[in-house]
């Protein structure tokens, strides 16, 4: 029988540090309303000293295993979605394969700005569907506060950091990936970015490596973008938007995914938000959200879900899945 993927793990890890709207205020010219009014976000999670996006990986994608039933020697492949990794070279996909003992599994990072992590779980989909791979560990980790300007009002509010992580298998059975679809658009790469060590166009930044974003194009986009990409996900899986059972939206602002949720006309009891205690975990986001509808019980065997984002680069990317985790009874 052919072999098509299923997710049979999932898990998360948030940092212990909790920075609150209050604690903002006494850093930047802000407001706990202001910030909940415009963006939904009350208080966000931030690494400690002595933490990475590949530690916070480590630790998603241990507890994902253990859901999976699968043990780390077991694995083929690592993808991490990243989009601050421990270091320029080399990925951190690489320190979370040695960390977790995956001794058989190669390894790379994809940096697709905050859809990295449906980017990386699409990738999964098509090595286990190719017959290369039988068990990939897929992770969505992010550290942005590293990247953050805390004088920038217009970007210091919206991230926190945190990882979310799948066990993508091989099993005889339909898939539970009905379709993806992924995107980009380079000609807006100035509009949400990071400067680079070799950036040509900006040279060596002042201030350091920090978030530069231009907050009222990119929600633009992010309105649109996120609401296109939904519906034509559904429609190229044959569905009406009409049977999905649960929307799943990139956590970065209330106001985006509620535009997003009334253009596709989705009801607010179908529509997943986390943003409130953790802002835009950037990679981490859809994993993170994906892992607590599960443990809330808001996504049930045969639901149909939505993962959709938006990020730099720009780029764009959605899933619908047929949620049907078929963990292994037994550790491999």
């Amino acid at each position: 029988m052919a072999a098509y993927g299923l997710i049979t793990g999932w898990g998360k890890y948030l940092p212990r540090r909790v920075l609150t709207n209050e604690e903002l205020e006494k850093m930047v010219d802000t407001s706990d309303e202001w910030i909940a009014s415009r963006t939904g976000i009350r208080e966000r999670r931030i690494v400690a000293d002595d933490e990475t996006v590949s530690t916070m990986a480590v630790e998603a994608g241990k507890r994902a295993l253990e859901v999976a039933h699968l043990a780390p020697s077991s694995l083929d492949l690592i993808i991490v979605g990243t989009n601050s990794p421990d270091r320029l070279v080399p990925g951190s996909a690489f320190l979370v394969q040695h960390a977790i003992g995956a001794t058989k599994a190669a390894a790379f990072d994809i940096a697709a700005g905050c859809s990295s992590f449906i980017h990386a779980l699409a990738t999964a989909y098509q090595f286990i569907s190719s017959g290369a791979y039988e068990n990939i560990l897929v992770v969505g980790s992010d550290a942005v506060s590293r990247y953050i300007n805390w004088e920038d009002r217009g970007t210091c509010i919206l991230f926190g950091d945190g990882a979310g992580a799948v066990v993508v298998q091989a099993k005889g059975v339909a898939s539970d990936m009905l379709q993806f679809l992924l995107g980009s658009d380079g000609g807006g790469a100035d509009l949400l970015y990071v400067p680079g060590v070799c950036d040509r166009t900006t040279g060596t930044p002042p201030n350091g490596h920090h978030v530069i974003m231009e907050g009222r194009e990119v929600f633009k986009f992010a309105v649109t973008t996120m609401a296109e990409a939904s519906r034509q996900v559904v429609k190229d899986a044959g569905l009406q938007i009409s049977d999905i059972d649960l929307f799943i939206p990139h956590q970065a602002n209330d106001r985006i995914i509620q535009a997003a949720a009334r253009s596709l006309g989705i009801p607010s009891e179908k529509v997943f938000v986390n943003l409130e205690h953790y802002g835009n975990l950037s990679a981490a986001s859809p994993a993170v959200a994906l892992c607590e509808a599960v443990e809330q019980g808001r996504l049930k065997a045969g639901d149909l879900v939505i993962l959709v984002a938006f990020g730099a680069g720009l780029s764009w990317a959605a899933m619908v899945l047929r949620w049907q985790p078929l963990a292994s009874k037994e550790k491999v």
